[in-house]
């Protein structure tokens, strides 16, 4: 059978009858081919205009043989960590080392090294003198200026200065990829590449920017004064933008980074035309002795119909990386992906998800953003603190295919895991939209991501306040009701975010009391690079405003607020009494309906079964359904199986708290 995997070996090369690659992708990830994995993108991309490309997966960094086992590229070598920055890959936020790997073979860790980037470019150049090397993916997207490193707890270069590469290559790269390989191949020295946007380069002197800039504070500067990193990190967030943005200049010793201007969004056309290029759409079969590659797993029945997001949640790197401008496929192209996955022999008729960062978003938030050339605006969001009246609502070409996919042949249920704005839903007076969703495609659970309820957090967040997720909540079960079916929302919650203070997390223990849910699995904040919510982490204050920012960071603190929201399991009682008392919240410790735990004198007496208030009071305080096993993690897991699944569904909230408005 005809291997139409890229070449990954020297015998590979000779089959097809190359003598020599353009260029050699080195990744941190295993090979898949597929256009969920950046790999596979950047290289089908290359090939797809005609260049050659070898991949490089996992090298040994322990030597150069890896790095020289296709050769010497005749143009540059292209690096990335792979899909996950290297660093959440390896580390929970307790800086733990995590048990799997799930883009490596059979989920075995240990097979790309920490900060994988930076290891890797030194390999090559010690392998080969003055070959161009381009970095590029998320690790080195979000760290292409000074940034604060959580796992070392200290401000880091510019990943382009710690690499030693020649270039950065930000953001999703189709465009700029193909200019700068065109450039090489037009005989141009990789430091005289600097015109092409959506890359970072390095020069000698501002003499050498040609371009209308803005200068932030230096590298030196960011570190010494957490004053300057903030104001560094505003002027990087409000030029993330490809038609109003400007190019930026940080100085690092006697050099500049400078990047230019990010590249226009794909239009629908040319993001059918990287999608519809020839993946074999599984990992390569170097793997199947090893058990394959889990993360395909994820994908392998989903379709990405999406990128982009005008959400701008503060804690979250896709404004930074694919930026506010939504791009989406045409309806045809994602049918046909659809069609084809009908035809894998392991196919039961069910297509997992059909979304992006945002399922729900399509199109562009307003006409001005993309068709009127202007961007998304810099000082204003499109959904926060409320929807903009700009804001173009339309569910209807999303549901529109989501209608002709259930109505393929061979396709079962299509079902839709991805994120969804339910704020963006509520904004929509057409109701059509989430009726057929939850008819058609939520697969008993639909999860959606409030995150928080307390308002100073959700300020932070960039989330919707008030009780719109209430509303939601509301709308939700009343659908399920006329539908007659009996369906659930399993709500993403982030304890020790900036802004929350031990209050803030005791007002979402007691939400969760009043709408009798808990959580089996929570997420506690993870500062990663190019956020806003790392850079209050980091400063203490608010790039947007330069206010100070309350930042839990003590241990102890951080697992007093995670245990509140898990307050009802036994192992979180030491911790949830600690809080109450610390906050001085007495009142929540005690044998009434509405207090989280018993009183600690009582406690041992929490699982008899006996007559009277105790009986009661037993069945409210001591429900240990939440992750019983203790396991700690930081993934948001699909694993919700609650063994009383009506806890999901607020039956009554005739005790619920309403959520006060409060000013910042």
């Amino acid at each position: 059978m005809e291997n139409k995997f890229l070449p990954i070996c020297k015998q590979d090369m000779i089959d097809r009858g190359w003598e020599e690659l353009d260029f050699v992708l080195v990744t941190g990830d295993a090979y898949v081919d597929h256009h969920s994995f950046g790999t596979a993108i950047i290289s089908r991309v290359l090939e797809n205009v005609g260049y050659k490309v070898g991949i490089i997966a996992q090298p040994d960094w322990k030597s150069t043989d890896d790095f020289m086992k296709l050769g010497r590229p005749r143009l540059g070598f292209l690096v990335n960590g792979g899909n996950m920055d290297s660093m959440v890959n390896h580390y929970s936020v307790s800086k733990k080392h995590r048990e799997k790997d799930m883009y490596s073979p059979g989920g075995k860790m240990g097979l790309r090294p920490d900060r994988a980037t930076i290891v890797y470019c030194n390999k090559i150049r010690e392998a080969y003198k003055n070959v161009p090397v381009i970095i590029g993916g998320i690790e080195a997207s979000l760290r292409r200026f000074a940034h604060y490193d959580y796992w070392s707890d200290k401000v880091r270069k510019s990943m382009l200065i710690d690499s030693g590469a020649d270039m950065l290559v930000y953001g999703m790269s189709e465009k700029q990829i193909v200019e700068v390989a065109n450039a090489l191949n037009d005989g141009f020295d990789p430091k005289y590449i600097r015109h092409i946007n959506g890359t970072c380069y390095v020069a000698d002197s501002l003499d050498e920017i040609y371009d209308d800039y803005v200068l932030i504070p230096s590298y030196k500067e960011v570190c010494d004064d957490k004053v300057k990193y903030a104001k560094a990190f505003k002027v990087q967030y409000d030029e993330q933008d490809p038609f109003r943005g400007k190019a930026i200049v940080q100085k690092h010793a006697d050099k500049y980074v400078v990047q230019n201007k990010p590249e226009t969004p794909l239009t629908r056309s040319e993001l059918d035309e990287v999608y519809n290029l020839p993946y074999q759409k599984t990992y390569h079969p170097t793997y199947k002795k090893d058990g394959g590659i889990p993360a395909i797993e994820e994908v392998k029945f989903s379709i990405v119909s999406s990128r982009g997001c005008f959400g701008s949640c503060s804690f979250c790197a896709i404004t930074f990386h694919q930026g506010r401008a939504v791009q989406s496929r045409s309806q045809n192209s994602i049918i046909e992906e659809a069609k084809y996955i009908t035809t894998l022999p392991d196919f039961k008729g069910y297509i997992h998800d059909v979304g992006g960062p945002t399922a729900n978003f399509r199109k562009a938030a307003c006409k001005k953003q993309i068709t009127e050339g202007l961007g998304a605006c810099k000082n204003k969001q499109c959904l926060h603190p409320e929807p903009c009246k700009n804001l173009d609502v339309d569910h209807s070409e999303y549901l529109q295919l989501l209608r002709k996919l259930r109505k393929l042949p061979d396709i079962k249920k299509v079902f839709v895991r991805s994120g969804l704005r339910y704020d963006y839903i509520m904004a929509d007076k057409d109701n059509k939209f989430l009726r057929e969703l939850i008819e058609h495609h939520v697969s008993g659970q639909l999860k959606v991501a409030p995150e928080h309820v307390a308002e100073e957090v959700l300020q932070y967040m960039q989330k919707p306040a008030g009780n719109t997720y209430d509303k939601f909540r509301q709308k939700f079960f009343a659908i399920n009701e006329q539908l007659g079916k009996q369906q659930y929302i399993i709500p993403y919650l982030m304890s020790s975010h900036p802004g929350s203070t031990l209050n803030s997390a005791i007002e979402l223990a007691e939400y969760l009391r009043d709408t009798n849910y808990q959580p089996e699995q929570v997420q506690d904040f993870y500062p990663t690079p190019g956020t806003l919510s790392t850079t209050m982490f980091y400063t203490g204050l608010d790039p947007l405003t330069m206010k100070p920012v309350y930042v839990p960071k003590s241990k102890h603190e951080k697992a007093m607020q995670r245990a509140l929201l898990q307050y009802k399991a036994p192992r979180n009682y030491d911790l949830v009494h600690a809080a109450l008392v610390e906050a001085g919240r007495e009142d929540l410790i005690g044998l009434g309906h509405r207090c989280l735990i018993k009183p600690k004198d009582v406690r041992p007496y929490a699982n008899r079964v006996s007559s009277g208030k105790r009986k009661n009071n037993s069945s409210k305080g001591n429900d240990s359904r939440g992750n019983s096993s203790g396991r700690k993690t930081d993934n948001r897991s699909n694993n919700n199986s609650n063994k009383d699944r009506s806890t999901f569904k607020p039956k009554s909230n005739k005790n619920a708290k309403p959520i006060k408005k409060k000013k910042r």
